[in-house]
């Protein structure tokens, strides 16, 4: 089990950031997070990978705070992913056609959400993001909803206006993800131990449905 764990945390988290990388390149709108981090990307002199890993640190400081505890996967998410959207983005060519852009753009938002069931089923610890925001639901006592929209309208707006890329690309991803999370889960949920722990929690954390893993 240990093994699968490992591969499925691993594997997951490459396929998050390369799906990112994608993402990027189909210049369509990217999620609220990664508009923050091509916004700040685009006013230091820091790749867009070296951003995420970056911000990933910065929020885990304020798990501190919150009483929050790190696990492997918390760790491995800054690190793997900053990684991988680089290696994304130098493989990923730049599409000029607007059929071929679509056609990244969504084969990202798939790509994403599995990484995201694998990520989430390993069950080895939360992204810096998502940490925080169950933090701030157990500090605060606000729903899930509440907390995880007020964080990801304001990253959007921030990453916006830095410059960061708002478009179709945004709104599919933010409609599309989870229908597609859910419609995965079955396939890795016999295997993985992850979303038993997110059920588990669900009734204190007020969330029916597990989120993406956050970058």
């Amino acid at each position: 089990m240990l093994l699968r764990q490992l591969v499925a945390l691993y594997s997951g988290l490459w396929l998050c950031g390369f799906s990112m990388a994608a993402l990027v390149r189909a210049g369509l709108g990217l999620d609220p997070w990664d508009v923050f981090h091509q916004g700040v990307a685009d006013h230091v002199p820091l790749s867009f990978g070296a951003v995420t890993a970056v911000t990933g640190a910065v929020v885990l400081l304020t798990w501190i705070p919150l009483r929050q505890r790190p696990g492997l996967g918390t760790v491995s998410n800054i690190v793997v992913i900053g990684l991988s959207v680089d290696a994304g983005l130098w493989l990923l060519p730049t599409w000029e056609s607007l059929p071929a852009r679509v056609a990244a753009m969504l084969a990202a938002v798939v790509l994403n959400a599995a990484g995201t069931v694998l990520y989430i089923g390993a069950g080895m610890g939360p992204g810096p993001r998502d940490g925080l925001m169950t933090g701030l639901v157990r500090r605060t006592g606000w729903s899930f909803r509440l907390i995880r929209t007020a964080i990801e309208v304001t990253v959007l707006v921030t990453g916006w206006l830095l410059g960061g890329s708002v478009g179709i690309g945004t709104l599919v991803y933010a409609f599309g993800i989870g229908p597609l999370i859910q419609l995965m889960i079955p396939s890795v949920d016999r295997h993985l131990p992850g979303f038993h722990a997110v059920a588990r929690r669900a009734p204190d954390l007020a969330a029916p449905d597990p989120t993406p893993a956050d970058r």
